[in-house]
């Protein structure tokens, strides 16, 4: 019966421990998930954007046309 020396157990040992390693990590990987939807698109950031603009326009027209009404002059 052959016996099996020490150094070449551990040899075998070391590859099996090694090849575990890499392997093990593999073994409750899941596949991803797929990406979710976008949650607003451009058209609702570009609407927010003229609201701002036109309430701009609005408080501007507000503000200077007194300035045209008045009888009184500033120069």
């Amino acid at each position: 019966m052959a016996e099996i020396s020490y150094g070449g157990f551990m040899g075998v040992m070391a590859i099996l421990a090694l090849v575990f390693a890499i392997v093990s990590p593999y073994v409750e990987a899941q596949a991803s998930a797929p990406a979710p939807p976008p949650t607003s698109d451009g058209t609702s950031i570009d609407q927010g954007i003229a609201y701002v603009l036109m309430l701009v326009a609005l408080m501007l027209t507000y503000l200077i046309h007194p300035l045209d009404a008045s009888s009184y002059t500033f120069f």
